[in-house]
């Protein structure tokens, strides 16, 4: 299981590393929530995928899931929503405000 999620992991790299790459606001926008989506998942598979035990149940157990990871996953969730809608707002008020999503016609001719 380990194997497909890290070609899951590779996978959601390279499209969002190619997202950020190209000349489109919103792609870029887009590029960087599926590269976090990506650590998620690398974050998920590098605390190693456990079934079938509940993370919290007490001294005796003898097989128990890490809640950490998890609750760190959420957070970064939580805080990667609201890096989203900031930035899509950001890029509605460039984009109504410059009228273009091209980030080289928003660069200006200064550094061409």
């Amino acid at each position: 299981m380990e194997i497909i999620m890290s070609v899951t992991v590779g996978i959601l790299f390279a499209v969002g590393v190619y997202l950020i790459l190209s000349r489109s606001l919103l792609r870029l926008v887009l590029g960087i929530s599926i590269l976090s989506h990506g650590v998620h998942l690398l974050l998920m598979t590098m605390a190693r995928l456990k079934t079938g035990a509940p993370p919290l149940l007490g001294e005796n157990a003898e097989q128990y899931v890490d809640p950490l990871p998890q609750a760190l996953i959420l957070t970064s969730i939580v805080i990667n929503f609201g890096l989203l809608s900031f930035f899509f707002v950001l890029a509605y008020r460039s984009y109504l405000k410059l009228k273009t999503d091209d980030m080289e016609e928003v660069r200006g001719p200064k550094y061409e």
